[in-house]
């Protein structure tokens, strides 16, 4: 019989905050859009729409869902399109960037097949791809628009999705490994069966302070996280701890 753990890895690399400092200038400007469009989607034309209103839908829905555009689109007709389109026009991305050096270098000293799942919109995530200079590393890409379970929207944390992406790509969710900031996704990868990595670098003080509040052990280290690293460059040293043999 074959050996089973013989085979190269296939690594799921979310992108925001995980290969590049969203949270600088880019989280801000796509937060700033999000509550226009949702003031204006909530505003019935006589009453004025309150912050803590705005604040509310975002941020239950993206709690009750996994992203405040489910939400929208289940409870208020919004067209996915339409949203991802007004959010995430921000401007020239290239200004907006922070990222590290040798991101590149990086991903060819891990072996096997890496793909690209973003929650993020194809046309925003492929710019930031393209400047990061990362585009030929990622054997495909898979933004939300490409998310549809049975006609149904269903993007990360989403088992669903996460097992259409293992089957459509051949791949076993024991040889499978998703680098995520977000630990809602991780948590819901690790149920499948894939090893994780918990990227912290690029979380802002706010949900640190968040997350320690409400569960003070989930800042040290998850039991559904596998690696916790600050920065995808830590990788190529904890191979040994992501790929058995």
């Amino acid at each position: 019989m074959p050996n089973h753990n013989s085979s190269p890895p296939v690594w799921l690399f979310d992108l925001d905050n995980t290969l590049h400092d969203a949270s600088h200038a880019i989280f801000p400007a796509i937060s700033a859009n999000m509550n226009t469009y949702i003031a204006r989607v909530l505003s019935d034309g006589v009453n004025a729409v309150t912050q803590a209103q705005v604040d509310a839908a975002r941020l239950g829905y993206w709690k009750r869902y996994g992203a405040t555009l489910l939400g929208m689109m289940r409870h208020h007709g919004v067209l996915a399109a339409d949203f991802l389109r007004e959010t995430h026009d921000i401007g020239d991305l290239r200004l907006m960037m922070r990222a590290e050096t040798g991101l590149g270098r990086l991903l060819l000293r891990l072996p096997g097949r890496k793909i690209l799942l973003t929650n993020a919109p194809t046309d925003y995530s492929s710019q930031v791809v393209h400047h990061l200079g990362l585009g030929r590393h990622f054997a495909h890409h898979i933004a939300i628009e490409q998310m549809h379970v049975h006609g149904q929207l269903r993007p990360k944390p989403s088992k669903l999705m996460l097992q259409r992406v293992l089957r459509r790509h051949g791949v076993d969710a024991r040889d499978c490994i998703l680098v995520e900031d977000t630990l809602a996704n991780l948590k819901s990868a690790k149920q499948l069966g894939l090893r994780t990595v918990w990227v912290t670098g690029y979380l802002r003080r706010g949900e640190r302070s968040t997350l320690a509040a409400a569960r003070p052990k989930m800042l040290i280290h998850p039991n559904y996280v596998d690696v916790k690293v600050k920065s995808v460059r830590q990788l190529p040293k904890q191979l040994h701890r992501l790929i058995q043999h």
